[in-house]
């Protein structure tokens, strides 16, 4: 299933609208914020598919009947781009646990390149639900190349994939070789891949709008 908010209008158009704007990206501060918004919004309309359970909540007067998120997601980040919209998924998931997985684009002399994993911290993820985030989902490959490292500590019960920017082959790229129990949520969809493999109208390269330029 892929949920497109930019279907929808919302004030999540508004986030997106100044990842995208050229110059409002100069603030550096401003850019990571919006990140961690469009977070907030993905972790609560993720919310809504999760199991519950009804818990007792005692107040001053009296029991309340509140239904309660049955088991935490965990929640996962492709460094280092992915911070800040991991961050705006943990402020609202906030008793999750959480994993990290780096990735990297290892460029080639004739323009080519080849995505690597290096680094991998996760808890058992057995029968959980994780909520796998990248702000961007370009060519698809980091995206499952980072699920198929993630299996060596548990088969998730259902994988939500959260990103900003999306890319019309990255998504069908993910769809072909991500299990069926598979949610794609995107901020919105674009039509185009540069030979560099950029998203186009896109935003250019959120980690180093987030972080600053790297060698």
């Amino acid at each position: 299933m892929i949920h497109n908010l930019s279907k929808t209008n919302s004030i999540f158009n508004q986030f997106t609208s100044e990842l995208r704007n050229i110059h409002v990206q100069k603030d550096r501060m401003r850019f990571r914020r919006n990140l961690e918004r469009m977070g907030e919004i993905l972790a609560y309309e993720i919310s809504k598919t999760l199991e519950y359970e009804t818990n007792e909540i005692t107040t001053p007067l009296g029991i309340a009947n509140i239904p309660l998120i049955a088991t935490q997601p965990v929640l996962i980040t492709i460094l280092r781009a992915g911070l800040p919209l991991h961050i705006g998924l943990l402020n609202y998931f906030d008793m999750a646990e959480n994993a990290f997985v780096s990735a990297y684009r290892k460029h080639h002399k004739d323009g080519s390149f080849e995505v690597e994993i290096e680094y991998l911290s996760s808890p058992d993820l057995t029968d959980k639900v994780v909520i796998l985030n990248d702000p961007m989902l370009a060519t698809g490959t980091s995206l499952v190349l980072a699920y198929k490292a993630l299996l060596t500590n548990g088969i998730p019960k259902h994988v939500h994939i959260v990103c900003c920017i999306a890319s019309v082959q990255g998504v069908e790229y993910v769809k072909r070789n991500l299990p069926h129990n598979t949610t794609i949520w995107c901020g919105a969809i674009d039509d185009e891949l540069t030979a560099q493999s950029y998203i186009v109208p896109g935003l250019g390269d959120a980690g180093d709008l987030a972080f600053g330029t790297k060698l």
